[in-house]
């Protein structure tokens, strides 16, 4: 089984933006966890980043403060930075290219936000013929209200993990994550 940890949009929009992620409580710092674990154990760091393309867009505009990814991150070793416009981290990006170069069989998920990108990146990973890991405590949301109705951000968390384990990911939480890849 040859990883990398993909970590997806973790910008400061999520942060300092319009979108705050508020749960679950801690989850940048098991982010922060989750790269260094990586870094140690010569796993392949992937940092995605998220540029909104509507005329108009608000949020993730490129080259604002938003759409920046967050400095400590940057601050870390990663092999690439891959630029999206969609959800899902594999369209038009290159990157399963780069992962089959690498000989990466099995994916790893952690960012923002848990039930958009990286749900849909997982379940292209899937459909691409990856494994897929998925950090429960390193993924993260907020509460979310439209027309279709509302849910609290720890259960909007909940379903995703929950449908992510029913057929898409191994769900872990980054504890028994760095557990499992120190055991080698």
């Amino acid at each position: 089984m040859k990883r990398s940890l993909l970590v997806i949009d973790v910008q400061n929009e999520y942060f300092t933006g319009k979108m705050p992620v508020t749960y679950p409580e801690g989850s940048f710092d098991k982010i922060l966890q989750a790269v260094d674990a990586a870094n140690q154990s010569k796993i392949a760091v992937i940092l995605i980043r998220h540029e909104a393309t509507q005329k108009g867009a608000a949020v993730f505009v490129k080259d604002s403060k938003g759409w920046e990814i967050h400095e400590e991150l940057l601050k870390k070793e990663f092999v690439r930075i891959v630029d999206k416009k969609l959800p899902g981290s594999f369209t038009d990006t290159g990157l399963e290219d780069s992962l089959r170069a690498m000989g990466i069989d099995t994916v790893v998920i952690c960012g923002y936000m848990t039930q958009m990108c990286c749900d849909t990146t997982a379940r292209q990973a899937v459909h691409l013929g990856f494994s897929v890991e998925f950090l429960s405590d390193a993924t993260g949301t907020l509460a979310v209200s439209n027309n279709a109705g509302e849910i609290t951000a720890e259960e909007l968390q909940k379903a995703i993990l929950i449908t992510q384990a029913m057929r898409f990911s191994n769900v872990i939480s980054t504890d028994e994550w760095i557990k499992k890849i120190n055991e080698k």
